[in-house]
């Protein structure tokens, strides 16, 4: 039976418990181990906190790895921190939500994302140009808000995030819009509805990305 490895780069518990129960139900009767950041910000969102969680990543991973073994390892953080370090380093399969809703997408033609957190529009353009699977990103859009901020305020989540993909489709032909965020998971599904393209969930993705990546 196949064990897998979620690590929330960010120090916020109640994210990782709830990558956790998602992973739970998508990946059974695998086990499922998630890890919490042992240090760095509750919610990544500059560049800073980006770069000190792909060290936290690094080391939840070492502290992990001492103890159990994993078939494949998801880095639970959209915008994927430690990415590459891992992939040198840990000797099994490692992706991260970015990178697994930017295949998700690309299977459709060109993508577009909707994120929160100002800052992660740069951010993101300089990761999809250093993975394969991130040549068709057409554009972002992100909101004001956070994803911490989003999942606290659903109803004006709601309305935010659905002007996103509006603002976004006015201005590019994609294909798919991935909704980008461990705060935001669910919301591409609750969205869905209004907009005749698909929308991706990052969580989702990330999630059948790491199943696909372990033994049979």
């Amino acid at each position: 039976m196949p064990s897998y490895l979620i690590i929330n780069p960010n120090t916020t518990a109640l994210v990782t418990e709830r990558l956790k129960g998602l992973a739970g139900k998508l990946l059974a009767p695998a086990t499922v181990q998630a890890v919490t950041a042992p240090f760095g910000a509750p919610y990544i969102s500059t560049e800073v906190a980006c770069a000190v969680a792909g060290h936290a990543t690094w080391q939840a991973w070492q502290t992990a790895s001492a103890e159990l073994r994993f078939d494949a390892v998801l880095i639970g953080c959209f915008g994927d921190p430690g990415l590459f370090a891992m992939r040198e380093a840990a000797g099994v399969p490692v992706t991260g939500l970015a990178e697994a809703s930017f295949m998700a997408a690309q299977a459709y033609g060109q993508y577009g994302i909707v994120t929160g957190g100002r800052a992660w529009g740069p951010m993101l353009q300089r990761l999809a140009l250093a993975l394969p699977s991130g040549r068709d990103l057409l554009d972002i859009e992100t909101v004001e808000l956070d994803g911490a901020s989003l999942s606290a305020r659903p109803a004006e989540a709601e309305q935010l995030l659905t002007q996103a993909c509006v603002n976004l489709l006015k201005r590019s032909p994609v294909k798919s819009i991935i909704i980008g965020g461990a705060g935001l998971a669910g919301w591409a599904e609750r969205l869905q509805s209004y907009f005749p393209i698909p929308l991706i969930d990052s969580v989702d993705a990330g999630l059948r990305r790491l199943r696909a990546l372990s033994p049979a």
